[in-house]
């Protein structure tokens, strides 16, 4: 039992905090004996690319995302823009056809997100596609910082960073801020490394020739693009001065739904993408793979319930005080986590207790997600969640 429970908050530990540890230091000897990797300059010759909008139901903030991309500097004259409405039932379509810079392709039908972006792939022959949401706001170098990687013929997807705006007085979605933080820090990271294990739907590339469809009911799209490519040999690089903005969830209700969606692509796109399971082409990105996404989606909060019960047990049986003081931390933990859950309810805002609060939901969506995906009941199509109004 013991061992179990070692093994158990080992694995715990290095999921969230030693593989971070770790990754910090591979990375400091990889500078040691090979120095820091290179970055391509600015001072280039772009390759053409091509700007893909996925946009449904959106004319609340349309015209702003417009501005946006309108606003965003890359030379003319290798640059379109492509926005695809799919299923839209509002004036998003009309309001869109109104710009002769922007490309529109519209049906009425709803097929989903991924085959939307199916049909426009077919539409695009520029050497670099980039893939970004209609509800994120791109600063205005965002193109040219990610363009600039594909300088290097080794590199087949470029993924950016997704900043989530706070407000001055925020809600227990600030743990998604600050989650997104640590995520950035260890992406920089894996990038240096080797490769990103994984790019996010709110701003990423691939090259075009490397592009290659999903079945259509993936429900992490992003995902999967990105890693079919990594699974050829090809980094994916991280660009963190190449950001998508965009507001944090509503409500934490509204976070979790996010997050049970996730994780139930996670776990599917884990059955989907087996090659990554042999470390023999690949040993890096499969350390990376395994480390960063596979015990997060699959193992750990499991082994979070297992090592509270096992820790309750051995207490029984064991006088020892180490055992009694983990306990007393996950009590204090989780105690924090469960007054967190309280004071939201009745609004009222401390944000020392909204890490321990959000940290909890997210490991309870992956256990909720494995489920959904497990009963067949998670759609591949996107069920927006609601955002704070700026």
């Amino acid at each position: 039992m013991k061992i179990l429970f070692w093994l158990s908050l080992f694995i715990i530990f290095y999921t969230f905090l030693g593989y971070g540890i770790l990754l910090f230091f591979l990375v400091k000897l990889r500078r040691f004996f090979k120095g820091r990797r290179l970055i391509p300059s600015l001072d280039q010759d772009f390759p053409t690319l091509t700007l893909i909008v996925a946009a449904y139901n959106e004319e609340d903030l349309i015209l702003e995302k417009i501005a946006n991309t309108l606003s965003l500097n890359y030379p003319k004259d290798k640059l379109n823009l492509l926005f695809i409405t799919d299923g839209s039932s509002d004036r998003t379509p009309d309001l869109i056809g109104g710009f002769a810079d922007i490309k529109l392709m519209h049906s009425p039908e709803r097929n989903g997100k991924i085959h939307a972006i199916h049909r426009a792939m077919y539409e695009v022959d520029t050497e670099v596609v980039v893939f970004t949401d209609a509800n994120t706001f791109l600063n205005k170098d965002a193109l040219l910082l990610i363009a600039r990687h594909y300088a290097d013929p080794k590199v087949g997807a470029v993924s950016g960073e997704k900043r989530v705006l706070q407000d001055d007085v925020s809600d227990a979605t600030a743990g998604e801020g600050f989650y997104w933080k640590y995520e950035s820090t260890l992406k920089k990271w894996d990038s240096e490394l080797y490769s990103v294990v994984g790019a996010a739907g709110e701003l990423f590339s691939v090259r075009r020739s490397l592009y290659e469809q999903v079945e259509a009911d993936t429900i992490l799209d992003d995902f999967m693009i990105s890693m079919l490519i990594a699974q050829k040999g090809y980094r994916i690089i991280y660009e963190p001065e190449a950001y998508a903005s965009e507001l944090s969830s509503d409500n934490i209700k509204e976070e979790l739904k996010r997050k049970v969606r996730i994780a139930a692509g996670g776990i599917q796109s884990i059955l989907r993408l087996k090659k990554l399971f042999l470390p023999f082409s690949f040993p890096l990105l499969w350390f990376q793979y395994i480390s960063h996404r596979v015990l997060r989606w699959t193992v750990t909060p499991f082994l979070m319930i297992l090592v509270f019960i096992l820790n309750f047990i051995i207490c029984f049986q064991d006088p020892s005080i180490i055992y009694f003081l983990i306990m007393a931390g996950q009590v204090l933990f989780y105690g924090g986590a469960l007054a967190g859950w309280v004071l939201e309810k009745r609004k009222i805002k401390v944000k020392a207790l909204f890490v321990p609060y959000y940290f909890c939901v997210m490991n309870y969506a992956v256990i909720a997600g494995i489920n959904r995906y497990y009963k067949g009941s998670q759609s591949a199509a996107w069920e927006k969640a609601k955002r704070k109004t700026a």
